[in-house]
């Protein structure tokens, strides 16, 4: 026994038999718990856990519904392709409808010229004839007043007048050979040939027959050459109706008082006397 055994606060404590049957107790709980994990992790680690994983199943129903949103699908790209086939045609239909009013305004805008123009040429013609016969008037008043007796009757302009009735020789006869030859032949208002004239159309393609080059428009041909007296007209000379430098008719004196001239749609080509039509002057180039 130690030293210090009699000193109570010494001694060990003693455990009753309750505390270590209490001890036990637990102790063999907890032995027991880890046994029963033990054999249950070893059954657990024996059998493998396994995890199904369910599909669904094409139904009947299904596959339907697909093959009806297919031909939806189908049916939308075909009504997509005829909606732009009617569309590239409505747009060709408007291409050609705009290219054929178009040109149907240019032909009415053509046929509009060609009426004004027509409308035109017949004013001037009229213009021309009522010209002409003022003229004719003023210059058949002048012989009445001059010579008392009015026209004598032979072809001269004037009951004094000397107008010559001799035959033409040379340019002169060429000239006079080739307005004479186109009598009958009819008027256009611009014609220069070789079956239609207009009157300063005739009277240049005469003198180009010899070799003069003369002026195309009657106002310009007026002043052409030297001015002469009607009363001393030759064969050749070139007859104006008008003022010189603003005729509006042009001829070519022939000799015997006659005259040929392109007169008007009406009457052509024709071979008058003076008197017919009373010119204003007369101009030489021969």
């Amino acid at each position: 026994m130690s030293h210090t055994a009699h000193i109570r606060s010494h001694r060990k404590p003693r455990r009753s038999a309750s505390k270590i049957a209490m001890r036990a107790g637990v102790a063999g709980g907890v032995l027991g718990t880890l046994a029963v994990t033990g054999a249950s992790g070893s059954a657990n680690a024996a059998e493998p856990v396994t995890q199904t994983l369910e599909l669904p199943t094409l139904t009947a129903d299904l596959a339907a519904q697909v093959a009806q949103s297919a031909d939806v699908t189908q049916q939308a790209a075909a009504n997509y392709e005829l909606q732009a086939e009617r569309d590239a045609a409505a747009a060709q239909a408007a291409k050609e409808a705009k290219a054929d009013l178009a040109e149907a305004k240019k032909k009415a805008e053509e046929e509009k010229k060609k009426a004004e123009e027509a409308a035109r040429k017949a004013a001037a013609e009229r213009a021309e004839r009522a010209a002409r016969d003022a003229q004719r008037a003023t210059l058949s008043a002048s012989v009445e007043v001059s010579s008392g007796s009015g026209s004598s009757g032979s072809g001269s302009v004037s009951a004094g007048a000397s107008v010559s009735t001799s035959t033409a020789t040379g340019s002169a006869a060429a000239v006079v050979s080739f307005v004479r030859a186109q009598v009958g032949d009819a008027y256009v208002s611009g014609g220069t040939g070789p079956n239609s004239w207009d009157c300063s159309g005739l009277v240049q393609a005469a003198f180009r027959q010899v070799g003069i080059d003369l002026p195309r428009v009657s106002q310009a041909q007026s002043t052409a050459g030297t001015q002469v007296s009607l009363g001393s007209l030759q064969p050749g000379d070139i007859l104006y109706w008008g003022g010189a430098g603003s005729a509006y008719h042009v001829g070519v004196y022939v000799g015997d008082g006659m005259f040929v001239g392109a007169q008007n749609p009406s009457t052509g080509v024709v071979l008058k006397p003076l008197s017919y039509d009373p010119p204003s002057g007369a101009v030489r180039v021969l």
